[in-house]
């Protein structure tokens, strides 16, 4: 056995406890459907649980959006839309979106301690992350609310109307500022469905709104499942659709929007794939292969899931990966020592125990950290495989979980058209000290986002999307606002 794992039998630091309070956060026992700026109850009576994935516990009650809701959301959207937002003038705009972003600044570590609670993320993710980028979209896009007559080359441009927006358990807070702060700098008023999962700080977020004081009915969020969402995008009043979430449920969204005037924006599955070279910097290659798979529990569409390592150096990675996953802390989210946090649902922990035991039936030679799991709660282990093919379903298909699956390739050209062999197009990743193939890589690799000797890293001014089976369309940066505008 190599040395370097023979000290993985030595004693690690142990760290005591570092618990983040959650003393100053104000959590409701139920959540009605926030409509027309006021909360209010579902049509139906209907409400959920949502559970704390750490320790299965219910968090809150939220209201279920029955189709009747959907519509009287979409309605109030759209007189918000006629009789106020889309008749302000652009720098008032910008005022009610920096107002949002200043408060939810203000309660940075409320809507980290809730976006953790609820979906399981480590802490230091959320107040870090989270929360940070959550502000700076909104700061972002206010930025630009005076500003569009230059965005667009000098075309004239108006706002669409009504954007339905539909966002995933993953980032909560970001994807709802990553979508709602360019409609309304656009002009546009908004319908949000959160995942049924992760609802609670979209719904903090309609708190910050009405302390905003946004027109009533500018932005609407009604919480509930799938049925909702689909709702949602059948609405014959929807003038834009936003969706970031499954494949399968972007190709829905697809055929059911063909032939109308819709636009839509779909950010979509990936499987993307880490190139180390025998030149890169091993140590800070690892550090970021683990960054970009394990400490988010894989819980990223753009997660690096495939690692591609040059021949020559495959053993070396291998063991210095495994080594580092040893030392992964996996535990309470709350605290600020935890590396690895919850799974978010059972229904996840579910579909990521599935894809481990084909990886196994299919040959795969697997590797899982050690780490101990706690009793209660959703939890997966840091998971690598070896000795897998193109061929594998734990190659091509998405998992969404803290999988790595490795391979080794010999030349750029053959490692091309490995990291090529998928149905996704999110992102990618090159590790290399030199930046002749740093450039030459990236422009062959067929992917929306390509990083260079880092991984996962964002900017509101960076616009975000995929190819193939990964999307339609851009967000983030000034191309985030096209979707949003008609351009004459």
């Amino acid at each position: 056995m190599n040395k370097l794992l023979k000290d993985q039998t030595k004693e690690h630091w142990e760290y005591s406890p570092a618990l983040e309070s959650t003393d100053h956060i104000q959590l409701k026992e139920k959540y009605d459907l926030f409509i027309n700026g006021k909360f209010c109850p579902s049509e139906s009576e209907k409400y959920f649980e949502t559970i704390n994935p750490a320790n299965e516990n219910v968090i809150a009650q939220v209201a279920y959006a029955s189709n009747t809701d959907v519509i009287k959301a979409v309605h109030s959207a759209k007189n918000s839309y006629n009789k106020y937002w889309s008749k302000l003038k652009p720098l008032e705009r910008g005022k009610y979106i920096f107002r949002i972003a200043r408060l939810i600044a203000e309660r940075a570590r409320e809507f980290a301690v809730i976006e953790t609670l609820d979906g399981g993320k480590p802490i230091r993710e959320s107040k870090q992350v989270d929360v940070p980028l959550a502000v700076a979209h909104f700061f972002y896009y206010a930025g630009w609310s005076d500003k569009l007559q230059f965005a667009f080359h000098g075309k004239m441009h108006k706002p669409l109307g009504v954007a339905g927006q539909i966002i995933p358990w993953n980032f909560p807070l970001l994807m709802a500022a990553w979508k709602i702060a360019p409609a309304l700098a656009a002009g546009n008023t908004v319908v949000l469905k959160p995942a049924e999962t992760t609802p609670l700080t979209a719904m903090k977020l309609a708190e910050v709104i009405q302390e905003a004081d946004l027109p009533p009915g500018t932005v609407n969020i009604i919480p509930g499942d799938g049925e909702t969402g689909k709702n949602l995008v059948q609405n014959p009043e929807i003038n834009k659709i936003a969706f970031t979430g499954s494949t399968e449920i972007g190709k829905f969204i697809q055929s059911s929007l063909a032939g109308s005037p819709v636009k839509y924006t779909l950010e979509l599955g990936g499987k993307a794939a880490n190139i180390i070279f025998r030149d890169a910097p091993i140590d800070q290659s690892v550090e970021g292969i683990v960054n970009s798979i394990f400490f988010n529990q894989g819980h990223v569409c753009c997660a690096g899931s495939r690692l591609f390592i040059q021949e020559g150096i495959e053993g070396e990675i291998i063991d210095k990966l495994k080594y580092r996953m040893e030392s992964l802390i996996l535990g309470d989210p709350l605290d600020k020592n935890t590396d690895i946090g919850a799974i978010n649902s059972k229904a996840q922990f579910d579909r990521i125990d599935h894809y481990v035991k084909i990886g196994q039936d299919e040959g795969g030679n697997i590797f899982q950290s050690s780490c101990s799991i706690p009793d209660k709660g959703y939890w997966f282990p840091p998971t690598l495989f070896t000795e897998v093919s193109q061929s594998h379903k734990i190659v091509q298909e998405e998992i969404f979980g803290p999988v790595l699956a490795i391979q080794t390739f010999r030349t750029p050209k053959e490692v091309i058209k490995k990291a090529n062999n998928t149905p996704y197009g999110l992102s990618g990743g090159i590790w290399t000290d030199k930046g002749s193939k740093i450039f030459k890589i990236s422009k062959e690799i067929q992917a929306g986002v390509v990083w260079a000797n880092t991984f996962n890293k964002f900017d509101p001014s960076s616009p975000f999307g995929g190819y193939k089976e990964s999307g339609i369309g851009r967000e983030g940066g000034l191309q985030g606002l096209l979707p949003y505008v008609n351009l004459d």
